[in-house]
């Protein structure tokens, strides 16, 4: 879990993309961390899963880079395996922000075999992937499991809880690793908390 009072890393220890410089403050996710925890999920998955045919289905678009890591390791994994099992992708897109808002109003989009594994980057109060899962469950799958990169403490939470989790997070806007903010900051890498977005508007804005 990150601490609330997470203090976070120096930016002056990473390669920050010259455009978003006036936007960080510090990192708070490093990318190696990221990854090795990402590692770990797939280690955990592929335990759980095992025996199983693998339907990999990426939330998009926020959900796209922790998937692409998540599968890289899942795959390796499974062809060193004296058990391995087919692994299918398939992508769909949910949409439940408007700005830097979570909405009650949930569009889903894509996905043309919807069963087995849904990998998301960050669940907050619970209610987009509770619609999706609703809609995954009238395919009949075997069994549905949710990875997610980041859950957040938050009062809105519905409690739903994802099945594998890489890191608890503290209630605050985050973007980095194919999180957005109106589509700016998914080219980051690690994570970053205590920006002021001077683009668009003059708020404080949490980053992973």
């Amino acid at each position: 879990a990150i601490a609330d009072d997470e203090k976070g890393h120096e930016l002056d220890l990473f390669c920050v993309p010259r455009h978003y410089e006036n936007d960080l403050d510090k990192v708070i996710i490093p990318h190696g961390l990221i990854m090795d925890r990402t590692e770990r999920l797939a280690r955990d998955i592929i335990q759980d899963m095992g025996g199983h045919h693998i339907v990999a289905l990426c939330v998009l678009k926020g959900g796209y880079k922790f998937f692409a890591d998540l599968l890289d390791y899942i795959k390796a994994l499974n062809q060193n395996s004296d058990k391995s099992v087919p692994l299918t992708v398939d992508f769909i897109r949910v949409k439940s922000y408007c700005n830097d808002k979570s909405t009650n109003n949930v569009k889903v989009i894509g996905g043309d075999e919807l069963s087995n594994l849904a990998g998301k980057d960050i669940v907050e109060t619970g209610r987009t992937m509770q619609t999706l899962l609703s809609l995954l469950n009238e395919c009949n799958p075997k069994m549905v499991k949710v990875a997610s990169l980041l859950v957040k403490r938050t009062p809105r939470s519905s409690g739903y809880r994802p099945d594998y989790i890489g890191f608890e997070v503290p209630d605050a806007f985050l973007v980095g690793y194919a999180l957005d903010y109106n589509e700016y900051f998914r080219d980051l890498s690690v994570s970053y908390t205590n920006i002021k977005i001077n683009m668009h508007l003059n708020k404080n804005i949490y980053l992973y």
